[in-house]
């Protein structure tokens, strides 16, 4: 029996699902539209719950045109930044606060003045920030998970909450090039217990929920750990030597270089994630 694998792509627009085989080809995909974030001003905001909603129904139409029980892994990219508290339960305890949400102004001062210029949890729009704003605003006694809008997604389908990969949480203030929670962060008063555990992408999370893996077929399939929607862009075109680089248009324009050695500079807005032994250099 042949492996095939699943690749899941939220964005800003819509969820997207594309099912391949070990040679890349594609196989099969579904798509589904996802409600415009909620603005004002500085404020960009969606309800979580609408994510979940567009995955089912992407899942939905991909399992009911073709079988899905050859699936041996499948894995998830989200909007970079795109942040929400949780409770327990993996119940989000307010909206999330998207990617280009930038209410967090006084937090990202605090960050300023606390992180090292190679960090990438610079700027209003960093998870960092977004989590600050989190404590000191959605005081709550619940709250026990800071999570990406990736991270969600696969604790609702695993039912494992706290855990993130690497990518995601490099604006949350992860430090990529010694793989660790800098001590910095904690004189910021974020509680440690919600920063969650930081996995390779492509670490295996585990089986789907059983109700949901019989749902869609997914019987043999382990979620891994997922990435950014931009580097799963970088991914996508196949580039694989040190210099090339690739432009992406979404929501954001971003470019990226794969390089040898990580660079920052967060006043250019350059930052570097981690791939494997190389580093993806670049902006948005």
């Amino acid at each position: 029996m042949s492996a095939q694998y699943l690749g899941i792509d939220v964005g800003t627009s819509g969820i997207r699902a594309c099912l391949i085989d070990a040679a890349g080809r594609e196989l099969g995909s579904a798509h589904a539209s996802l409600p415009s974030p909620i603005v004002a001003g500085n404020r960009v905001e969606q309800d979580p719950a609408l994510w979940w909603q567009t995955l089912t129904v992407v899942l939905d139409r991909l399992a009911g045109r073709q079988s899905l029980t050859k699936v041996e892994a499948l894995a998830i990219d989200g909007t970079s930044a795109t942040l929400l508290l949780c409770d327990a339960r993996v119940q989000p305890l307010a909206p999330a606060l998207m990617y280009n949400d930038r209410r967090a102004q006084r937090e990202a001062d605090r960050i300023a003045a606390a992180a090292p210029a190679t960090s990438g949890a610079h700027g209003a729009h960093s998870s960092l920030a977004k989590a600050l704003w989190c404590n000191q605003h959605l005081k709550s006694s619940d709250a026990a998970y800071l999570l990406h809008q990736a991270d969600w997604l696969a604790a609702r389908l695993t039912g494992l909450p706290g855990r993130t990969d690497e990518n995601n949480a490099l604006k949350l203030g992860y430090d990529p090039v010694t793989r660790t929670w800098p001590d910095w962060i904690a004189g910021l008063g974020l509680a440690r217990t919600l920063l969650p555990e930081v996995l390779v992408p492509g670490t295996p999370l585990g089986p789907l929920q059983p109700d949901l893996a019989r749902r869609w077929g997914l019987l043999r399939a382990q979620l891994v750990a997922g990435t950014t929607d931009s580097t799963a862009a970088f991914l996508a075109t196949g580039a694989d030597r040190v210099g090339e680089a690739v432009t992406s248009l979404g929501s954001t324009l971003v470019l990226k270089v794969l390089a040898e050695q990580p660079i920052f500079a967060p006043e250019y807005g350059v930052y570097s994630h981690r791939l494997g032994d190389r580093w993806l250099v670049g902006g948005a």
